[in-house]
């Protein structure tokens, strides 16, 4: 199927007579060295000289004595086009696919009257395309300039060089239009033009007449209106994808009749209505139509579909049954039908007959038992089938299925107990079965990387076995609500990995454990509803991270220690047999619901609720005047607090005037509709959307149609002064310069004597760190509620990573001079409504002295985890510490994981080398999220790029111009080629751990 050709096929192109190695004109060769000088002799030509034969030389094509071809794929050229290039008067095939060749379409091309060939793809081309395009070669059958940075229209002479079969213009910056001309390519077999900003445009009705197109892609090409359902007049077709975009009505009923129609993509493209029952494309392999609208049940006709690997109806509305035959068909691999509202018994056969990897049928209304051979192959990765109305026993084969990451079926009705060797899959990752009937005892062994297990509503009954130690690799432990009893272990304590722990609702006693300072990464604990005794543990107090912690309705007594509350934000005690007075740290309105109904507790905080512990030493007589007083002092501090509020309400509105009272001083970067007084009058406590080092940052309306811009103000403080102004005008001097669309912008700046302001465009979707580390507003469900989070899918990742290093490859290669970022972090990463990631926070950014020399800094200034080892530790400032923190960012986009623990000992950087070298299988360090086999060697090459980047020698780091290929190699390949066809693993750099 001719869809991209990758360039390893390029080779593949060339004329098999090269073997006999005929000798160049010496015109020629001298044609050939001249190129090598005009691009600086790169390296990987040296062997172009003068005493070799050209015709031996790998990139050369030879037709007898005569040079006809040059492919120079990734060969790391750099700078412009040699403008005589064409003085190879038999050029036909010319590749360049892959370097960091800029400037302008190469109108010299013109003069290569032969050229049949060419590939300018992945390079860093800008402007428009030539209007008279069609100049080049009536010979030309390829064209590829993919990847590059073109905008504007497409020219409507590109539709005259009739003889193209391919034409490759995807992943440019294209925001005009395309002709509905290039239809008239009648010899076109592969088109392309996907991911590009054009205006909104319908599909041409002419592109559906191309009898001889077998691929055809525009996917995220802002097309609107219906799909034309003229298919019947692409005979040849094999690939369609218009995923991702603006797409109505229905799916055409011919669609499907296609003979050779082999792949369909049609997701997220707001399609509605039936899928057409009608299937005669029995070679289909790959059926994505998820995301739309779609309604009515699944086409029993896709039983016939004998070559079918991946069946995608995820998030639409589709009905009935899911059709028996399915589960026989002899290629299925990967079925995902969830979030529909599909019903009936599940098939048996699913897994018997095929080599079934990913099984997911959650969100649905399914009922009967799961499929008894659903991992007969052993094969199955992921098996999820939550939120159904199923029942009975899990199957004793799902207990053998040793290739099994993510097991999910809580929100059903499964009974029994679970299979013994299901809790020690060697690969489980994620087991979470909460919310049906189980029953048994907790297991002694885990699985050696099983660190998300949720049991919570079952009937597990039984203690803590004593092997819990064994459970190291475990973070997240749920078993609220079960039937568990006996003391909680010291050996639980141990788990240094462990952030979450839910054991409430249970039948546990006895006193806490003495020791647990081991807890290190222990942030959310809860033991409520339990019938505990004892004191509560002074090490509970010494836990750095613990943010959450419920001990409420148990039997506890003795004094809170003083120790408690160094970082908590919830806290609840309710409900025991607590003594003494509330420690300092807890004595205040945040916690007025922590301490109810202990009786021996005692606080002079009213806010509490609590017994005044001054009232403790006074004889019985004198309680009654105590009260009376008490009572007294509570009606003065209504009185009090009634004269506060007026007088807040005085000191806004004073504020609010003294404001406009100021001499402001407003800076524009761009035409703006609004002033500074609109901006002023809305920096209140209900637009605060964030807090920072340095202040806070606002959400400020600034008209009535819904648009925002982001405001932050710059917080004066003595000691800080000399570094907020610096901060503050390094910023300004940046943003103000620079124009990029991975940049954030600065739309103005607003000062005065003591305030500093700053006004940003709005990006809808906030920080990245928000979306991978789940950064968001606590849920309104309570401390032991879930939240169904929204994921970033791998696509997603991919196309963030690949707008931030635009950004940073902006700063570090087309500012005159450089700017160095040094804060890079995912924080500092902001997306837009479409996840367009957009660089922000250059307070500590710098422009270089010369290029390529090393600055140094007065001080140190970034973030643990994300700053280079050779900065901590001189000082000393170059692109390399940006790259550095950039492969951070990769590293937390590929397993999920924070940039650091909050230690000095470990960060992800250094985990992931030592999990590089650990011998275990890459995948297993990916983020559970994402980690659908189709995606697994785009992921495991950026995994490998975040370890190229993060080298602790700076010159074994690549440049950003280098990281941007990589991403947009992956990228491509993910989009273009059923998504997982990015296999340049073994082109990534050797890493040479032992060098780093």
């Amino acid at each position: 199927m001719p869809t991209l050709r990758l360039p390893f096929l390029h080779l593949l192109l060339l004329p098999l007579y090269v073997i006999s190695q005929p000798t160049a004109t010496q015109n020629d060769q001298n044609i050939l060295l001249n190129i090598k000088r005009f691009w600086s002799s790169p390296p990987s030509i040296d062997h172009w000289n003068q005493s070799s034969n050209p015709c031996s030389w790998p990139e050369i094509t030879c037709n007898a004595t005569i040079i006809t071809g040059i492919t120079m794929f990734n060969k790391n050229i750099t700078g412009g086009f040699p403008p005589f290039i064409c003085d190879l008067k038999n050029l036909t095939h010319l590749d360049l696919n892959y370097n960091n060749l800029d400037g302008t379409f190469p109108t010299s091309l013109y003069n290569c009257t032969n050229l049949q060939y060419l590939d300018l793809s992945q390079n860093f081309l800008v402007g428009r395309i030539p209007d008279d395009i069609n100049r080049l070669s009536p010979e030309l059958w390829y064209l590829s300039l993919f990847a590059n940075n073109f905008i504007g229209d497409i020219p409507v002479n590109i539709s005259r060089l009739s003889k193209l079969t391919s034409l490759q213009l995807h992943m440019n910056y294209f925001n005009g239009s395309f002709p509905e001309e290039i239809g008239y390519l009648n010899d076109l077999e592969v088109l392309n033009l996907a991911y590009n900003p054009f205006t909104p445009s319908r599909i041409p009705q002419s592109f559906f007449q191309m009898k001889k197109l077998q691929t055809f892609i525009m996917a995220e090409a802002k097309l609107i209106g219906d799909i034309p359902g003229n298919f019947s007049g692409m005979p040849a077709m094999e690939l369609l994808d218009l995923s991702i975009n603006q797409i109505t009505g229905s799916i055409p009923t011919d669609l499907f009749l296609l003979p050779n129609l082999k792949e369909i993509y049609l997701y997220r493209t707001n399609l509605t209505g039936k899928i057409p029952d009608s299937v005669e494309s029995l070679n289909m392999k790959i059926i994505d139509l998820s995301e739309n609208k779609l309604t009515g049940e699944i086409p029993t006709g896709f039983v016939k579909l004998m070559s079918l690997t991946n069946l995608t109806l995820m998030l639409n509305q589709l009905s009935g049954e899911l059709p028996a035959g399915i589960g026989r068909l002899p290629n299925l691999q990967d079925i995902r039908v969830f979030t529909n509202n599909l019903s009936g018994p599940v098939s048996p056969d699913f897994g018997r007959y095929s080599d079934l990897k990913i099984f997911d049928i959650s969100e649905n209304n399914f009922s009967g038992k799961v499929p008894e051979n659903v991992c007969y192959r052993g094969l199955l990765k992921g098996f999820e089938v939550f939120d159904n109305n199923l029942s009975g026993n899990i199957p004793n084969s799902i207990g053998n299925c040793s290739s099994l990451k993510s097991f999910q079926v809580y929100g059903n009705q499964f009974s029994g107990s679970i299979p013994d060797g299901l809790w020690k899959v060697s690969r489980l990752e994620r087991m979470i079965i909460r919310d049906n009937l189980f029953s048994g005892e907790l297991p002694p062994e885990l699985g050696p990387i099983l660190s998300n297990l949720d049991i919570s509503n079952n009937r597990f009954s039984g203690q803590i076995p004593t092997g819990v130690s064994s459970w190291t690799n475990l973070r997240i432990f749920k078993a609220s609500y079960n039937l568990l009893d006996g003391v909680i272990p010291q050996d639980l304590t141990t788990l240094s990995n462990l952030q979450t722990l839910w054991l409430d609702g249970n039948r546990f006693t006895g006193e806490l454990p003495a020791t647990i300072v081991s807890w290190s990464s222990l942030n959310t604990l809860n033991l409520s509803r339990n019938q505990l005794t004892g004191q509560i543990p002074v090490g509970l107090g010494l836990l750095n991270v613990l943010t959450a912690l419920d001990l409420s309705r148990n039997n506890l007594s003795g004094n809170i220690p003083t120790q408690l509350g160094r970082s908590l934000v919830l806290l609840d005690l309710s409900e025991n047999k607590l003594t003494g007075t509330i420690p300092s740290r807890l004595d205040n309105g945040a916690f007025n619901q922590s301490f109810l109904n202990n009786p021996g507790l005692c606080s002079d905080n009213l806010l509490l609720g609590l017994n005044s512990c001054s009232s403790r030493s006074v004889t019985k007589s004198s309680s009654k005047t105590s009260v009376k007083l008490v009572a007294l002092i509570a009606s003065i501090a209504t009185i009090l607090l009634l004269i506060a509020v007026l007088m807040t309400g005085y000191v806004i509105v004073h504020y609010r005037r003294r404001n406009y009272d100021l001499k402001w001083k407003f800076t524009s970067f761009q035409k703006l509709n609004f002033t500074e007084s609109t901006i002023l009058s809305c920096l209140t406590e209900n637009n605060v959307i964030g807090h920072g080092g340095s202040g806070k940052v606002y959400r400020v309306p600034v008209n009535q149609s819904g648009k925002f811009v982001a405001v932050k103000k710059i917080t004066s403080k003595k000691e800080l002064d000399q570094r907020l102004e610096k901060e503050f005008l390094s910023e300004v001097e940046i943003l103000s310069t620079i124009r990029h669309s991975n940049i954030v912008k600065l739309l103005g700046c607003i000062s005065c004597d003591n305030s500093k302001l700053l006004v940003y465009e709005y990006l809808e979707n906030r920080s990245l760190d928000r979306w991978l580390h789940r950064k968001r507003a606590p849920s309104s469900r309570g401390f032991n509620g879930s939240v169904r989070h929204v994921v970033l899918d791998w696509p997603k990742r991919l196309h963030i990573a690949l707008g931030a290093a635009h950004g940073l490859c902006y700063m570090h290669h087309d500012c005159v001079p450089a700017v160095i970022h040094r804060d890079v972090k995912s924080s500092n990463v902001l997306l837009d409504s479409e996840f367009n990631a957009k660089i922000a926070d250059f307070g500590l950014a710098r422009v270089l002295a010369e290029d390529g020399q090393l600055n140094s800094m007065s001080t140190v200034a970034g973030s643990f985890g994300y700053m280079a080892p050779e900065y901590a530790q001189t000082a000393k400032v170059n692109e390399k510490i940006d790259v550095y923190s950039f492969g951070v960012i990769l590293l937390e986009l590929t397993t999920g994981k924070e940039a650091s623990n909050g230690t000095e000992q470990s960060s992800l950087a250094e985990w992931a080398w030592q999990q590089s070298q650990g011998g275990a299988p890459i995948e297993d360090a990916f983020d559970n999220e994402i980690s659908e086999p189709v995606y697994m060697n785009d992921m495991t090459n950026v995994f490998k790029l975040g370890l190229w980047c993060t080298s602790k020698l700076p010159t074994n780091r690549p440049s950003m111009k280098e990281v941007c290929q990589m991403l947009l190699r992956c990228s491509v390949a993910a989009a273009v080629v059923a998504k997982n066809v990015c296999d340049v693993a073994d082109d990534l750099p050797l890493l040479k751990l032992e060098n780093v």
